[in-house]
């Protein structure tokens, strides 16, 4: 028999498996001599009381022994004389959608205008030490997309939009430790994405795919209404009946590209705004009463919003003992995102704070039609970076100075490697912007409280949420109503916000793929 039952143990004793495994037996009320297996299913963080505790949920096998599923790997086929269907972007949409394509039995062929993993690397010591940005190698653009170097948190709420146990199992058979299948908000980090993302790579290229850096789409080939395939970097033709794209949410260029051949495009919603930094050990004393986190506990985190009029601002992609770091994919910007290492060691906690950006905020900029929110973006973007020395330092404000409307005469330390500068942000974001986020830090205060602080620092511009633009696409088939064959994916498509939504939407659309060449 299986039996689940649920723990609270102590930070330490949590990670005591003789402890968990005596604890579950006891509270099962089994005989010893019959249980073959304790099987941690999940784990989460309750910081409810005075004391924070672990919560875990078991299955106890009594009488018989766990039977693991078979690898998905293990059921993969070589593909190389497969039928080709081209993926644009090898971000985890497309490198999801290209494993699922393989599965089904189809060659992906993947083109990226970055550069793998590790190349990436130079570029980004680039940026963050020498201000200089490479418009094809950043912090977005390159292998493993966005999310490989900031931060690669896996949490998502899109549990129906696909197969969440299929995409976290696929990351530890590529090398993610297997905690990812029971923390209740998992994480690998950006000193572990990288392997793990080079070796999905290396699966894909196994079994017959083949993926090309340095390879960007510079048209598409349509007629009649139906995609025929590519033209990459201005000179090479590659023909395909399918064309999965998936591009990420800043490849402004494609949308431009899209639009040029007359394929239809949607402005949609997003959100802009900040990044508040604070020290790490200030949030643990806020959500766990400890300032100095006993062993066990993870670096605390945490989840704020609230309405000021009538837009919703709320913090997103928090990172605990995380980075600020340089997330520009153009020179003349200033954008910044966060980051995590897999230990969350750094003493500082970031989190983005951001205000909705609805289509009716953005009758300014009207002119500009479907692009009206990446005019708006950009703008900002281009604003605050004019407003500096031509470098990547980030203008910044304590948070109660930001709130108070006047520069700092110091700021706080800080992760953010290029280095801040006082500046008043509350002037230089747009007035819609900086008001209600010096209204809802103030309410943030209040719910969490030690959050409003002149310890905090606040850091411009974070504007990289979501794309502001959507690809359209049949809720159905997965396709684009002006070109058949085309299948938008992921976050540059507008349907994911993450690593799990964004692979799973590759998933769902690699399937669709399939059903479409089988008709």
């Amino acid at each position: 028999m299986v039996k689940e039952l649920e723990l609270k143990l102590s930070p330490s004793e949590a990670q005591d498996e003789t402890i968990v495994h005596t604890r579950a037996i006891q509270k099962c009320r089994l005989p010893a001599d019959t249980v073959q297996e304790v099987r941690l299913l999940r784990r989460s963080v309750d910081a409810r009381g005075k004391r924070p505790a672990i919560r875990l949920r078991v299955a106890v096998y009594a009488g018989e022994s766990y039977q693991p599923e078979p690898a998905i790997l293990d059921q993969f086929k070589m593909v190389d004389e497969a039928p080709e269907v081209i993926i644009v972007g090898a971000g985890p949409a497309g490198y999801f959608a290209a494993l699922e394509l393989i599965e089904l039995g189809l060659k992906p062929v993947i083109f990226d205008r970055g550069k793998d993993v590790q190349a990436r690397r130079r570029d980004l010591r680039a940026i963050q030490q020498f201000d200089e940005v490479n418009p094809d190698s950043n912090y977005c653009f390159g292998e493993g997309g966005a999310g490989t170097y900031s931060d690669g948190k896996l949490y998502t709420r899109s549990h129906k939009r696909g197969n969440i146990e299929k995409a976290m199992r696929l990351l530890v058979e590529h090398g993610a430790k297997t905690d990812i299948l029971v923390d209740a908000h998992p994480h690998i980090g950006s000193n572990k994405l990288p392997k793990i993302v080079s070796n999905i790579r290396a699966t894909i290229e196994r079994y017959g795919g083949q993926v090309h850096f340095g390879s960007s789409v510079t048209d598409f080939l349509l007629q009649d209404g139906v995609i025929k395939g590519v033209i990459i970097n201005h000179s090479t033709v590659h023909t395909a009946e399918a064309v999965v794209l998936a591009t990420g949410h800043s490849a402004r260029d494609i949308y431009h590209l899209l639009h040029r051949k007359g394929i239809r495009l949607e402005a949609k919603p997003y959100a802009l705004g900040v990044r508040i930094e604070h020290p790490q050990p200030l949030i643990d004393e806020i959500q766990y009463n400890q300032r100095q986190r006993e062993e066990g506990l993870p670096a605390s985190s945490y989840r704020l919003a609230c309405q000021v009029g009538d837009r919703g601002v709320f913090s997103f992609c928090m990172c605990p003992g995380g980075l600020v770091v340089p997330a520009a994919t153009a020179p003349g910007e200033l954008v910044v995102n966060g980051m995590s290492m897999s230990k969350r060691d750094s003493p500082y906690a970031n989190s983005g704070t951001v205000v909705a950006v609805e289509l009716e905020d953005l009758k300014p900029f009207q002119q500009h039609g479907v692009f009206a929110g990446l005019t708006f973006q950009q703008s900002v973007e281009q604003a605050l970076f004019n407003h500096g020395d031509g470098s990547q330092k980030a203008p910044a404000q304590r948070l109660t100075d930001f709130v108070k409307g006047k520069v700092s005469g110091s700021l706080n330390g800080t992760s953010y490697i290029p280095g801040l500068y006082a500046a008043p942000l509350h002037n230089l974001l747009p007035a819609s912007i900086a008001g209600r986020l010096r209204e809802a830090v103030q309410v943030f205060g209040r719910k969490m409280k030690g959050y409003y602080t002149e310890e905090a620092n606040v850091i411009g511009t974070e504007s990289r949420t979501s794309s502001p633009v959507r690809i359209p696409r049949d809720p159905k088939t997965y396709m684009h109503g002006d070109a058949r064959g085309l299948f938008p994916a992921g976050e540059g498509a507008g349907y994911a916000g993450g690593i799990i939504s964004a692979a799973m939407d590759g998933q769902n659309v690699a399937r669709a793929v399939k059903r479409f060449l089988s008709e």
